[in-house]
């Protein structure tokens, strides 16, 4: 794995304040030969961050200096290794406009970029399925099941791949079974084979890529990669292209999961 398409920094209000340089360095180091910055993307117009402490994502003032900073960087860094300007974008369900306007914005100046789900919509307001297990058990009692949640992540991932997002939509889907990071408090009765399928066949229609996400390696209620080998199997199966991710936050998570999912791969 010579790409980590999947990098915070420092604009993440729920991150850590390390620099730009530092994960470069870090990067380097790991024997990585591109990268991608891909910072929570600010959140649509008229949308509000349900998480408890509203810090999803960078706010929309930073979003020039961010962008000014990775092209320093990028000739900072010139001939040690590529270096991407991206963002992580979150498909949200009664969003699409304004996500889409957004990214007319702004696509013109990004290199990579990531579609993902976190926030569900449950009746008429939404959660951040990721933030916390006594969110997740929110979700829980409002939809009725473990499994109905997992099933209404995977029926807004479905969406998030047919969307009509406009030229610069992300081509390649994030961390396609997120709905497992607290799987071990909330342990699930069946795979959804047939949700992957379906989901996988989207991705593969739109000729897209799938984030391999190694995040899900290093959580405590998680401890596999986002997603797990059975799904990567069946995404290889059908071609899909699948780039790995580390999802740092902070330095010192650059290249989680990475050992753990080449053995994966290839076993």
């Amino acid at each position: 794995m010579s790409k980590d398409g999947h990098i915070h920094s420092h604009y993440c209000p729920h991150g850590t304040k390390d620099s730009f340089q530092s994960y470069v360095k870090k990067a380097i180091e790991l024997g990585f030969k591109e990268i991608t910055f891909t910072e929570h993307a600010p959140l649509p117009e008229g949308f509000i961050d349900p998480a408890p402490t509203m810090d999803s994502a960078m706010v929309l003032d930073d979003l020039h200096t961010y962008l000014n900073e990775i092209e320093m960087l990028k000739q900072q860094f010139t001939g040690q290794i590529k270096i991407n300007a991206g963002l992580e974008v979150d498909y949200i369900e009664g969003f699409e406009k304004e996500t889409k306007d957004f990214l007319n914005n702004v696509g013109p100046h990004l290199d990579d970029a990531i579609l993902s789900v976190h926030f569900l919509k449950m009746n008429n307001q939404y959660e951040c399925m990721d933030y916390s297990p006594d969110v997740f058990a929110k979700l829980v009692d409002g939809l009725g099941s473990v499994e109905a949640v997992h099933k209404k992540y995977y029926d807004t991932l479905i969406a998030s791949v047919h969307s009509d997002l406009g030229p610069y939509k992300p081509k390649r889907i994030g961390h396609i079974t997120l709905a497992h990071k607290f799987q071990l408090k909330f342990p699930i009765t069946t795979r959804f084979d047939k949700e992957v399928t379906e989901l996988l066949k989207a991705i593969k229609e739109h000729d897209y890529e799938l984030d391999y996400n190694g995040a899900g390696c290093a959580k405590p209620l998680c401890r596999e990669p986002y997603p797990p080998q059975w799904v990567v199997e069946k995404a290889l199966s059908l071609g899909i292209p699948l780039v790995y991710g580390s999802d740092a936050h902070q330095v010192k998570d650059m290249g989680q999961g990475r050992d753990q999912m080449v053995h994966m791969k290839t076993s």
